[in-house]
């Protein structure tokens, strides 16, 4: 009989522990599952919690501790951890499964033959007030998925899936050992960046891989305060363009204070658009201003790269 372990990473936020693995206990399955706790080296009393709530009647809970920090190291083990499922169902450590988010991913695996898939993930702003500024099209820069209501085939990374709400056929991890999370888009700690989970997704596309999304599949994710300012999502899309430049962008020939001249001309294109809507008080300036951030963080990262 198939088996499915459903798992998540957590880094010192124990208090948060309880609650979260007890949604995990309350949801139903057509094959028997296990949850699996990755403490990625947490400094607070995440291992302690755990300890008591793997004592706790209901679904087993394991756990172990990942020493080596950071996001992809705390998945990549989680893997290791789960090569005897058929099934692996990642959750963030902040977040709560919905009713009937396992069946659904089970199906999607087991039934529909897919070898990846994902669904919803809805922003919860409970105990805090959303900023006017934040618009529904920088939500995604918080984790939220929504591609409609109905199933359908993810073919290309315009409709993308995040392993705060994934299921995976363990096949592929099987089969390909190289098959893993990209150490290059790590995140540890606070930190912020990353991009594994979005590095996983093209690899799997370009592979031609199943990949299925299921709105069916959800799970209500909490934001943290500190994340509701504007600073975060200049910071996050700076570090997204240091990225890029440094692991995908190929050589460019000949260069103007160590970048390509079009580089130049891009962010300064953003800056002034950014400048010009600042003035004019137009909706949008956020992201428009992300988009200057990342243009900075690709001319920074490829000067970087190219320095001798």
């Amino acid at each position: 009989m198939a088996s499915l372990t459903f798992a998540f990473c957590t880094f010192n936020r124990a208090a948060r522990l309880p609650r979260l693995v007890a949604a995990m206990r309350t949801q139903t399955c057509p094959v028997p599952f296990e949850i699996l706790a990755v403490n990625n080296n947490s400094s607070d009393d995440t291992a302690e919690v755990l300890a008591d709530l793997a004592a706790l009647p209901g679904v087993p809970l394991r756990w172990v501790t990942e020493p080596v920090q950071g996001i992809v190291a705390a998945r990549n083990r989680a893997i290791t951890e789960a090569l005897g499922s058929d099934v692996l169902v990642f959750i963030d450590d902040d977040e709560l499964p919905q009713p009937g988010l396992l069946a659904t991913a089970a199906d999607a695996i087991l039934n529909e033959g897919a070898q990846c898939a994902g669904g919803r993930v809805e922003v919860d702003f409970s105990g805090l007030v959303r900023p006017p500024w934040l618009e529904d099209n920088l939500l995604g820069f918080l984790a939220e998925v929504n591609h409609g209501n109905q199933p359908m085939w993810i073919v290309d990374d315009s409709t993308p899936i995040w392993t705060a709400n994934i299921a995976y056929d363990m096949r592929l991890f099987r089969v390909d050992a190289a098959l893993r999370f990209d150490h290059r888009y790590d995140r540890q700690g606070q930190q912020l960046g990353g991009g594994e989970d979005l590095a996983m997704l093209r690899t799997l596309l370009g592979r031609s891989s199943r990949v299925r999304y299921r709105p069916d599949m959800a799970v209500l994710h909490s934001v943290d305060a500190w994340r509701l300012r504007r600073s975060y999502f200049l910071k996050l899309h700076f570090q997204a363009g240091l990225r890029r430049a440094i692991h995908e962008l190929p050589d460019y020939p000949g260069s103007l204070l160590g970048v390509p001249p079009f580089m130049l001309r891009q962010f300064a294109v953003h800056c002034a658009r950014t400048l010009v809507m600042a003035v004019r008080r137009q909706p949008g300036l956020v992201r428009q201003a992300m988009n200057a951030a990342f243009a900075w963080g690709t001319l920074v990262g490829y000067r970087t790269r190219t320095k001798p």
